[in-house]
């Protein structure tokens, strides 16, 4: 199969072209820009492939309902200029070949499950924490979707007690996103993450809220294994601290050895690292072709 792949990010789009053993053949990289720029690119990256499918892993939110009249679209977005934009119908002006669509962290964990950490399992939760905080999830051998689709970096997390951060969220003020993003750090503390990398404080508190959520996610989906990925878990020491909150906030409830006594193998950082986007994207052109 000769395959096209895109994470459509809020900064960049990734685009590559591969096969559905999650090989990679070629990749490129443009600024997310305006919707007509951004896609010009990725047209013209695709045209001499004669790919067969196509598997689009976007930021959101997007319409994933078939039944719906915005199927495939962005929908809400905070980026303005691509709100209510038609990305499923856009491509297939260009190219008439099925096309996979889901968000971009559900094709990363899509993407985990099939070539990555959790390969041979049945579910995984990725989480990416960086310019914002999405989640996505496999639960038994399918990504999870619902009235619209998981939005699990948005839910109300037990604020620090010495904490007064507000919180950035435009929509929800001090919601994990608007208290644990990449953004959030930075205004928090005046500092980009990597200038902070010294400073214990900032990441206790990174940590303390993440795994806060986490937390939450185990109770209520029961994941094989959790990934988290994303530009602030770069700071490799952030995960020791998660693992230690998880446990405290887990408080023995879940007794299972993965989280009780191998909790460094149960959540872990991409398999694929950086790839776990686009390799999904793969997955869900290849599902698609199928």
């Amino acid at each position: 199969m000769i395959l096209g792949a895109i994470e459509a990010g809020g900064t960049k789009f990734v685009c590559a072209v591969g096969d559905e053993h999650g090989r990679i053949h070629k990749r490129e990289v443009f600024p997310t820009t305006v919707p007509e720029e951004t896609m010009a690119n990725v047209i013209e990256f695709f045209r001499p492939h004669g790919i067969e499918a196509i598997g689009v892993g976007s930021f959101g939110p997007i319409d994933l309902r078939p039944s719906s009249p915005t199927y495939g679209y962005i929908t809400s977005t905070p980026k303005q200029a691509w709100t209510n934009f038609d990305f499923v119908g856009t491509l297939k002006q260009y190219f008439p070949v099925p096309i996979g669509f889901d968000t971009d962290v559900n094709a990363a964990a899509l993407g985990e499950l099939r070539w990555g950490a959790a390969q041979g399992l049945d579910s995984c939760l990725y989480m990416t924490v960086g310019t914002g905080i999405g989640v996505g999830a496999v639960v038994e051998g399918r990504l999870l979707h619902g009235l619209l689709h998981p939005e699990m970096g948005h839910i109300v997390v037990r604020r620090h007690p010495d904490d007064a951060f507000a919180g950035i969220c435009p929509y929800h003020g001090d919601c994990l996103e608007g208290m644990a993003s990449g953004p959030a750090i930075e205004r928090r503390w005046g500092k980009k993450g990597a200038e902070l990398a010294a400073r214990n404080e900032v990441w206790e508190l990174e940590a303390f809220y993440l795994a806060q959520a986490i937390a939450d996610y185990i109770f209520i989906l029961s994941p094989e294994k959790v990934i988290v990925g994303g530009g602030v878990m770069k700071q490799t020491h952030v995960l020791p601290l998660v693992h230690r909150y998880v446990q405290e906030w887990l408080g023995g409830y879940i007794q299972h050895e993965a989280v009780l006594t191998n909790i460094e193998a149960y959540i872990v950082l991409p398999g694929l690292g950086d790839n776990a986007g686009i390799s999904g994207a793969l997955a869900l052109a290849a599902a698609a072709l199928e």
